[in-house]
């Protein structure tokens, strides 16, 4: 892949003080866009600034059936080299609508559909570093679907009380932000 640099005749200006020089497409691929900027700091001083930029939104979905039961996915994260324990996640394209991305993530990753839906909550994910952006959904009236795993997936599914998955964030067992970010504002519900 050839670098696409672009500078700027005059600088951009961003928000607190910053300005952009120049921005050098560095590396890309289907998920991924990552930019080295040359900027002014908010003091006037030079400096760089390294930009990971998601192409999907993030999904994540917290099932929650009449018993109060919740489902938890275990896969492998090939970026962390080990199994972790995860609500049901996945990324929407920009031009598909965030509810039908977690309608099919549910259905593929645990092989359940749900009737009702209710938006939870929106994240900033690392904001320091990416622009990735999360829409974490609650899914209630749960019926059978059917699992359908990505190539990409090694899912082992558990069934398990909503207050015992939020007892595992509190003993440091889920270290997912998204997970973490949505079990412990479920808690704050209970």
């Amino acid at each position: 892949m050839s670098e696409q640099k672009i500078h700027f005749e005059q600088h951009v200006e961003k928000i607190g003080g910053w300005k952009t020089k120049t921005s050098t497409v560095t590396y890309e691929n289907p998920w991924i866009k990552i930019i080295h900027e040359e900027v002014i700091t908010p003091k006037g001083t030079d400096g760089i600034y390294g930009i990971v930029h998601f192409k999907n939104t993030a999904i994540g979905v917290v099932p929650i059936d009449d018993q109060g039961n919740t489902w938890l996915v275990k896969q492998s994260r090939y970026t962390l080299n080990q199994y972790t324990w995860e609500i049901p996640e996945g990324g929407c394209p920009y031009d598909e609508e965030p509810i039908n991305a977690a309608k099919r993530e549910l259905e593929e990753e645990v092989g359940l559909q749900a009737r009702d839906w209710q938006q939870l909550m929106t994240l900033h994910m690392s904001n320091s570093v990416t622009d990735e952006f999360c829409v974490v959904f609650v899914a209630k009236n749960l019926f059978a679907g059917k699992q359908e795993l990505e190539t990409t997936e090694d899912i082992e599914v558990k069934k398990l009380p909503l207050s015992e998955a939020i007892e595992m964030v509190k003993r440091g067992e889920i270290t997912d932000g998204i997970s973490v970010a949505a079990l412990l504002r479920l808690a704050l519900d209970l």
